[in-house]
């Protein structure tokens, strides 16, 4: 697949410093890290790692090879992750800007390190290229719903600014309203504002929750139609990152005692499959 990579040079880096990984010590509440890493393909790629411990957030941010940006945002506070997909248009098949979308869904805690211990990561070799640990596979989205962002701060307060340039293309899932629901004590009904149903059915009435999901909608791998509504997959795999701290023994205040101490990380590699409704198959040409 072709890209024009030049529209995209706004978008790869936001004020990088590069800084010393591995050892966790007392640092100020904001950290970055710039992480070099070999994709499955062999290319190798720079991630950029963010840790705001007042927000309780972590940005994982990295450009890949065809030019698609993909910013992953963790809210640990609300149990959020917001993946943000900008792909870049195919000028010789009549698109000459970029796709934003944007996925929710929901973000277990203990799946990375915590904000506060993110912000006081560094690494000795900055130039070292590395690899995971631990590959976790992939994970299926089937996203029911398209999320209205004037409402979406009963989900996560960052949203609205993250997927500013998604609009509707933002989605999430029944499932993942459901567990927000029971994590936050929230009635489901105070979730509905927020949503909005694929409009795919002539008899399409409410935003009732749980939603019925239609059928006879093709994959989009199928159409040759491009004006065809039809579901998109999108994948987006997340190379590399810290999931887990580790902890070493070591000789307590007393004889024949001992303590735990964080010694270092854990990572892993993890992808994401995406399937949601588009109006025309013109906007997931990549799914063939």
């Amino acid at each position: 697949m072709s890209r024009n990579r030049a529209v995209f040079v706004g978008f790869s880096v936001k004020s990088m410093f590069v800084v010393l990984l591995c050892v966790l010590i007392t640092a100020p509440t904001h950290g970055q890290l710039i992480i070099n890493v070999r994709n499955q393909g062999g290319d190798v790629v720079q991630e950029t790692i963010s840790a705001n411990a007042s927000d309780d957030t972590v940005i994982l941010e990295f450009q890949r090879s065809d030019g698609t940006l993909v910013t992953q945002l963790i809210d640990f506070r609300n149990e959020v992750q917001i993946l943000k997909s900008l792909i870049l248009g195919e000028e010789e098949r009549g698109q000459s800007q970029y796709q934003v979308m944007c996925f929710i869904f929901h973000f277990p805690k203990d799946s990375f390190i915590s904000s506060d211990a993110m912000s006081k990561l560094r690494q000795k070799n900055p130039s070292t290229v590395r690899t995971p640990e631990e590959d976790l596979g992939r994970v299926n989205h089937t996203m029911d719903y398209v999320v209205l962002l004037k409402h979406s701060g009963i989900i996560s307060p960052f949203i609205v600014d993250i997927c500013s340039e998604a609009g509707q293309a933002t989605y999430t899932r029944y499932e993942d309203i459901l567990k927000w629901s029971n994590i936050h004590a929230i009635p489901m009904s105070s979730y509905v504002p927020a949503l909005k149903r694929f409009p795919i059915t002539p008899d399409y009435i409410s935003n009732d929750l749980p939603y019925e999901a239609p059928t006879g909608i093709s994959n989009c791998t199928n159409m040759k139609n491009l004006w065809t509504p039809c579901l998109c997959h999108l994948e987006q795999c997340i190379g590399w990152y810290p999931c887990e701290l580790k902890y070493c023994k070591g000789k307590g205040a007393t004889k024949n005692s001992y303590t735990n101490y964080r010694c270092g990380i854990k990572t892993c590699r993890i992808c994401h499959l995406f399937i949601y409704y588009i109006a025309q198959k013109q906007q997931c040409l990549w799914d063939e």
